[in-house]
């Protein structure tokens, strides 16, 4: 398939509002830093941020309203609210670097990556913005990856730059790296497990500077921070959640690649491998995604043929701005001391390490769901609930 028939695809998508949000706009300097100061909060995660938003309206009443939150919540410290100091400073130090923080629901934000429920406020941008508007597939796979497995990566990103789709993937070792390599040319997106500044792993630093003159370097997480384990499933989920479609090349049987595969799938991107020999360690992987549905891919026309097809299916819509919630009447939602401590003890009793959703603490509590929006809200800046995706809450452990 040519470039020209894959790129009328897309162009058919968009203009069906398919995979764009048309209600956008760029926040002011001053919401930026808002932002930034309630993302950069104690306990204050992506579902959180948006819940917060939608419950108060802006991130400035937001953050007004946090100690007092985490307070009713049992917390007994204050919570550490990010300083205007503080992120001034990173803003400065990102546009010093030639960088920019781009939020959820302006207009360079990837849109497929706005439609999910845990997508990252702000994203800091090192490189070329308009390869965030661009289609892009995923390619990701094993560090320790053979001669063959590389190549086949860099075929397939190449293949797939020529044909107009960017390439994304988290800039490791192996099969990440070969990807990116690939489509350097045609544009590429890295996600960084740290800041956008930090090279990781230092061998890739003049791959990391090649991405920014060609494409772009991503990352939700602030500057100067290094990769920690904890960062790498959500870096997993912002690759996968700027994509299409996720490509597994050489993967064994337990490694991150596998945790991309799985986010990809509960994100409703498409899924696609390439098999590889029985006698490999790392086709374990693939032909694990190949029996549970996964496409099958020999090269790119395999990953363009399918992509095709799901571009004639709606994606999810983008959730609303959150810069134009309304706030919700203080009648509906700060009810009487009283009533709201007994749902508290109500809802804590409920709850376990096990995740539930939301809708099911609305059922089994019989409690409005204000009220309990309002109560996992604080039980969450308090440090005593953790917000998962799906809309599901657990117990702090």
């Amino acid at each position: 398939m040519g470039s020209s028939h894959w790129l009328t695809a897309v162009a058919h998508s968009r203009n069906h509002g398919l995979i764009m949000n048309t209600n956008q706009r760029t926040l002011t300097t001053a919401e930026k830093l808002d932002w930034l100061r309630l993302s950069r909060s104690e306990n204050v995660g992506p579902i959180t941020f948006f819940r917060l938003l939608e419950h108060y309206g802006s991130a400035a009443a937001a953050l007004r309203a946090l100690p007092d939150l985490a307070r009713r919540g049992g917390r007994g410290k204050p919570i550490i609210v990010a300083s205007i100091t503080a992120v001034q400073q990173e803003m400065a130090d990102l546009e010093a670097l030639g960088g920019r923080l781009v939020a959820h629901g302006e207009p360079d934000y990837p849109a497929p990556l706005a439609v999910l429920e845990d997508a990252p406020p702000l994203l800091s941008v090192l490189g070329h913005l308009a390869v965030l508007s661009r289609p892009v597939v995923a390619i990701v796979g094993a560090r320790n990856a053979s001669l063959t497995g590389r190549k086949l990566a860099r075929k397939i990103a190449s293949d797939l730059g020529r044909a107009g789709i960017v390439v994304a993937s988290g800039l490791a070792r192996g099969i990440d790296a070969a990807a990116h390599e690939g489509a350097l040319t045609t544009g590429t997106i890295a996600v960084n497990a740290g800041g956008v500044d930090i090279v990781y792993p230092p061998e890739n630093g003049g791959l990391y500077q090649s991405i920014i003159t060609n494409g772009a370097v991503i990352s939700e997480i602030p500057l100067r921070e290094h990769p920690q384990a904890r960062h790498f499933p959500r870096r997993n989920r912002i690759v996968s959640g700027v994509s299409l479609g996720v490509v597994v090349v050489e993967a064994a049987a337990r490694s991150g690649s596998l945790i991309t595969a799985r986010l990809a799938a509960e994100q409703g991107r498409e899924l696609f491998a390439v098999p590889g020999s029985p006698l490999d360690p790392r086709s374990e992987g693939p032909h694990k995604l190949l029996r549970e549905g996964a496409t099958l891919v020999e090269g790119a026309d395999d990953v363009i043929r399918e992509l095709e097809q799901m571009l004639r299916r709606p994606l999810s819509e983008p959730r609303g701005l959150p810069f134009v919630y309304a706030a919700p009447a203080m009648g509906d939602t700060l009810a009487d001391e009283t009533r709201l401590e007994a749902a508290r003890a109500t809802i804590i009793e409920a709850l376990g390490v096990t995740p539930v959703t939301v809708d099911e603490i609305i059922r089994e509590c019989q409690l409005s769901p204000s009220v309990v929006s309002q109560i996992l809200l604080e039980l969450e800046l308090a440090g005593r609930a953790n917000r998962h995706s799906g809309n599901q809450v657990s117990l702090a452990m």
